[in-house]
């Protein structure tokens, strides 16, 4: 299997650090962070990467404004996203999903279970 590029789209650096870590360090990825939506929309435009983790609570431009932009872009409506969400009610997880998102990861995580989580969310076999 080649080497997966994930973006990592998230306000909060350590929250960034941590799966950063997690999904270099278990399953060799390559990960790129954005601290802000619009940096993850420029970031994803010129990455292309194999997936986005999309935090849904961002100052400015929240995940689903973005998610929302990533669709409207022909370059990047394909890459599959991953909301990261403390938010994780049934009604929640409807709309995402009526909106096309891949699948949700709720906040708190495992980051040793992390890479396991989104290879199985998004078919990745080994």
């Amino acid at each position: 299997m080649s080497t997966k590029r994930v973006l990592v789209i998230d306000d909060e650096r350590y929250i960034q650090e941590i799966i950063q870590i997690a999904l270099e360090t278990i399953s060799g990825w390559q990960v790129v962070t954005a601290n802000s939506g619009l940096e993850g929309l420029d970031m994803a435009e010129q990455k292309q990467p194999d997936a986005i983790l999309l935090d849904v609570m961002m100052p400015d431009i929240d995940g689903l404004t973005t998610f929302k932009k990533l669709q409207a872009n022909p370059a990047t409506q394909s890459i599959p996203v991953i909301l990261l969400t403390a938010k994780v009610q049934a009604a929640d997880q409807g709309r995402y999903q009526d909106l096309g998102v891949k699948a949700t990861i709720s906040k708190p995580f495992d980051p040793l279970q992390l890479p396991d989580q989104i290879s199985t969310l998004l078919d990745w076999t080994a």
